[in-house]
């Protein structure tokens, strides 16, 4: 055969190879685009849950170990294990506030449990469970502070450190509108801000503070009064409702046969300013 014919028909072989490749990869793409996230985790026998590193009590991240401990760690684990039986795995995977819902979207997690409050506007882009845990916001201020509720706030002398991403911002300015908030991108930055007196207080969800100053009681008091009602849910990707109701049935279960009053008593009984009964409450008038 002439060279030419054997470089041509070589070219022409290669270009259908080409094409049949693509059209592999496509194939293979929108079978796991269309993969639903109830299947994926059944067929893995893995849950890869989007989890906080910096919230103690909820879920902090042990440098040493790089394992994370607390009350959304345990829970997710024994849903994990409802689910999925007791071989079903975990995975966590560490977000943000700012990053959590992307996350879900594009399928880095199969859900989020992350002290994130169920609300109108992110239940228009994304699935909630039912609730599991009832926050309220509040303020951590030094001991000595003379400031002793959100209306104290109100005057433009006064600053606020907040998380970027969080609802904080639109809540504290219904009660102290003249407030100035200063946004961080963490707890820890918060607190830090607020040691350093380059803030008058910290704002943010009742049982996230008294992590927080578990250690320094001394210092910092928690403001006995919440001014919201912040219900916890766990985020799951929209339009995912099997997966979704798989995950309410579960928190029912784990209700029912006493698993989420242990895992509360464990976490949080004996913590100052906090409300074991309020805080399990499905709704916040229980």
């Amino acid at each position: 055969m002439p060279k030419r014919k054997m470089a041509r028909k070589l070219r022409e072989l290669t270009a259908i190879m080409a094409v049949l490749l693509l059209s592999l990869v496509f194939t293979a793409c929108s079978h796991s685009q269309s993969s639903s996230t109830y299947d994926r985790v059944k067929q893995t026998n893995t849950i890869t849950w989007g989890m906080r590193a910096d919230t103690r009590l909820f879920s902090m991240m042990d440098v040493d170990s790089g394992k994370a401990t607390g009350f959304e760690v345990d829970l997710a684990r024994a849903i994990t294990k409802q689910i999925l039986g007791p071989k079903g795995k975990m995975k966590i995977e560490y977000i943000s506030e700012k990053s959590r819902i992307m996350d879900l979207k594009i399928g880095n997690v199969d859900a989020v449990m992350a002290t994130m409050t169920n609300t109108p506007d992110r239940r228009k882009i994304i699935n909630f469970s039912d609730t599991y845990f009832m926050a309220g916001e509040t303020l951590i201020v030094p001991k000595k502070s003379k400031l002793n509720s959100i209306k104290d706030f109100n005057n433009s002398k006064y600053s606020i450190a907040a998380v970027k991403g969080s609802t904080a911002d639109s809540d504290v300015h219904k009660y102290a509108p003249k407030a100035r908030v200063i946004f961080y991108d963490d707890y820890g930055s918060c607190y830090n801000a607020l040691k350093a007196g380059k803030a008058n207080a910290m704002v943010s969800d009742n049982a996230v503070l008294a992590g927080l100053i578990s250690d320094d009681k001394d210092k910092f008091k928690m403001l006995p009064d919440t001014f919201t009602v912040e219900p916890y849910g766990i985020g799951i990707k929209k339009g995912e409702d099997k997966f979704t109701a798989e995950v309410n049935q579960a928190l029912k279960v784990l209700r029912k046969n006493g698993t989420y009053a242990c895992l509360m008593k464990k976490w949080f009984n004996g913590v100052p300013g906090f409300n074991i009964k309020s805080s399990s409450s499905l709704k916040a008038s229980e």
